[in-house]
């Protein structure tokens, strides 16, 4: 490998006050009881990461509809038929609830093989049965509904596990199954996903359909806060050169507990042969010793004397692969933190895969899908004794400029680096913006640091308890509509994850030179907003985003102190807290025209520069330049458009001499609208 080192993209530290373990007199963990709070709502849509309870929290709401809301049944929908084992019987009544959650054997479809071999036939017999639960793939249900029909459903509770693989797209079975749902209004929905970023262009829901939904969001920094062991999560990304098996030990730590996830044998990291790559590794790792009779792991002596347990899922030999998947799923996987060390998987053991002991999740080549990576990192943040650390490592080929597939290589850098921007949102406590005004004041229950709140500038505070900043920005527009207020309070991870998405807003913020931030803060995020959410009038837009980028460029502003100050990287709880503050104490105003003046990806690419070579940075650079573009109609029309909202602030339009580029791009927004204007006149 070129270099020897990882360079994290971040590191963010938790409490560990065990708040999101404990369980309130009726057995119900935090998240649950919020959920639970919602219970008689029709339509729920319930955010929140991989363990944090959610199978269990739709049993509640589902035995209080099915017992109080006159429902007459349940009907469960899994992704796969492994995740069905996630709702079968549980004694709830044990741990203070009102009923014991029970599912008949043939009515879980995950397990049992349906009536005459057909589990649609079993969907139909449920229905008419008097039995009240019935738990069956995605496949399954779109199947039944397909050939059932909508009405056969009024009355029931639909839930829908992963709810990340409907998508609004007309091509999505399943999504217009929902809408047609929605559209009928006889049945009840539980939505619930870990990760609501699909990863592609399309929307898991409509807005319109969505705005029917109550959200509960409980947010991975409120569950990891509230752990008892872990307390330090690092997200990074690590570059090399050659074939990766080669110099993997130098981001794979075999004292660690890992799950190394390798590359599709179609993509430019694979090195050709899915089985030698396994050894390749195992090679790596020490001298192997064979394989043990009972579970089939590879049994490998490491360099420091002690035998590692290796659990091979990339073999797709069925009776190696199923002695070991069912070792895996063995009682002793769970309660054993030596059982098993490190589990290699190709397309396997990421959703819904249940290892508490996992404390790095090591995925090989880039993944284009922020749902997976999403879903691979929650491999690695469950909760377990002696488990104080965990970290995701997103292992990338660096770009080669002598390779034809450079721009691939970019691409897949650049997607990489998205998702790492992300994740860093996702892992942040939630921002809750309040415009500075003279009516102003703190707010119950949040810290304002070592001062107080000071009634003369702008204030962030912080509520540990649940995880929360409240910042005020001198400037910032509040949202109006029902839906814009939701879309600032639930939705602005969606809305950075289509920006950081954005090909162009990525390539231009990390490479063009003579971008000005606001051309991708207000230009390409109104843009991008505007296309999201269509119905909305442009002062909500404007809010969104400044709302949206307020949150992006905040977290990146206090990652960039937390770098830069040896004091804030050494602190062990609060150190993001502490970098949100140190940054608005050292601006003289907090104010929405300085936030937008920051380019949200300049730290990024200080951390990119870092750690890869230059050949590969010049490589990367060359290939976004050849393909530079110049200003569209549309970005032209919104220049214009922020030109006559400079007009009625300063009482002129833009001037393309004026000192300040992005004065200067007004103006030019301004001129190239005459000139096609005038093209379009004379053509």
């Amino acid at each position: 490998m070129s270099r020897k080192k990882t360079v994290p993209s971040v590191t963010v530290n938790y409490k560990s006050t065990g708040n999101s373990i404990k369980s309130n007199e009726l057995g119900m963990r935090v998240m649950q009881e919020r959920a639970y709070e919602k219970r008689g709502e029709q339509y729920l849509l319930i955010k929140s990461p991989p363990a944090s309870g959610k199978s269990r929290a739709l049993m509640f709401i589902a035995l209080d509809k099915l017992n109080k809301q006159g429902i007459k049944q349940a009907i469960i929908a899994v992704p796969e038929k492994s995740i069905g084992s996630s709702f079968t019987d549980e004694p709830l009544t044990q741990f203070g609830f009102y009923y014991d959650w029970q599912v008949e054997p043939k009515w879980n479809l995950c397990n049992a093989p349906g009536e005459d071999g057909s589990k649609v036939k079993s969907v139909q017999s449920f229905l008419n049965s008097e039995d009240r639960v019935l738990v069956c793939t995605h496949a399954t249900f779109r199947f039944a509904v397909d050939q059932i029909g909508i009405a056969a459903f009024d009355d029931r509770l639909i839930a829908i596990d992963e709810f990340h693989h409907v998508s609004a797209d007309e091509n999505n079975v399943l999504g217009s199954q929902l809408r047609l749902f929605v559209e009928r209004d006889k049945t009840h929905i539980v939505a619930m996903t870990g990760s609501y970023f699909r990863g592609d262009a399309n929307p898991v829901l409509m807005p319109e359909d969505e705005a029917k939904f109550d959200t509960i969001t409980y947010t991975y920094y409120e569950q990891l806060n509230g752990y008892e062991h872990l307390k330090k999560l690092n997200i990074g990304y690590y570059f090399y050169s050659g074939a990766y098996a080669d110099d993997i030990l130098h981001v794979l730590n075999p004292e660690e507990k890992t799950i190394i996830h390798i590359p599709n044998v179609n993509s430019r990291e694979s090195m050709g042969d899915k089985i030698k790559e396994v050894e390749h590794i195992i090679e790596e790792l020490g001298d192997w010793q064979g394989v043990d009779s009972e579970t089939g792991f590879h049994l490998v002596k490491s360099v420091s004397g002690r035998t590692l347990r290796i659990a091979d899922l990339v073999d797709d030999d069925p009776s190696k692969r199923n002695r070991v998947a069912a070792a895996l799923r063995a009682p002793e996987a769970k309660k054993d933190r030596d059982y098993v060390d490190i589990i290699i998987a190709l397309g396997m053991a990421k959703e819904g895969f249940d290892w508490v002991w996992c404390e790095h999740a090591l995925t090989i080549g880039y993944r284009s899908s922020l749902t997976e990576i999403v879903q691979i990192i929650g491999r690695a943040t469950r909760d377990a004794p002696n488990k104080t650390h965990a970290r995701f490592t997103n292992l990338i080929a660096e770009p080669d400029a002598s390779e034809e597939a450079v721009t691939d290589a970019v691409n897949d850098t650049l997607k990489a680096i998205s998702a790492s921007l992300l994740m860093e949102q996702v892992l942040a406590p939630r921002f809750n913006f309040t415009p500075k005004n003279p009516r102003s004041g703190p707010i119950e229950g949040y810290d304002y640091g070592e001062g107080g709140y000071d009634p003369e500038r702008e204030n962030v505070g912080f509520n540990e308890a649940t995880g929360q900043y409240q910042i005020e920005i001198k400037g910032l527009v509040e949202p109006k509509s029902k839906d814009a207020q939701r879309i600032c309070k639930e939705d602005l991870n969606e809305v950075i994850a289509a920006f950081v998405q954005d090909k162009q807003t990525i390539e231009r913020g990390m490479f063009d030179e003579e971008v000005v931030p606001q051309e991708l803060t207000q230009v390409r995020m109104g843009k991008i907003i505007k296309e999201k959410y269509p119905e909305l009038d442009d002062e909500d837009i404007e809010s969104i985003r400044q709302h949206a980028i307020a949150a992006l460029n905040l977290t990146q502003k206090a990652k960039e102190m937390i770098n830069s100050d040896q004091g804030l990287l050494e602190k062990a709880n609060t150190a993001l807290i502490d970098g949100v503050r140190k940054f608005a104490m050292d601006v003289r105003d907090l104010d929405v025209d300085w936030i937008d003046s920051i380019n949200p990806f300049s730290e990024a690419y200080s951390i990119l520069s870092k750690s890869m070579t230059e050949n590969s940075l010049k490589a990367m650079a060359e290939v976004i330049s050849a393909r530079k573009q110049n200003l569209s109609l549309d970005e032209a029309r919104e220049l214009a458009r922020r030109a006559l909202k400079f007009k009625k602030e300063h009482g002129r339009l833009p001037n393309i001499k004026s000192s300040d580029p992005w004065e200067q791009r007004m103006a030019e927004g301004i001129a190239v609208l005459q000139r096609l204007k005038s093209e379009q006149g004379n053509g």
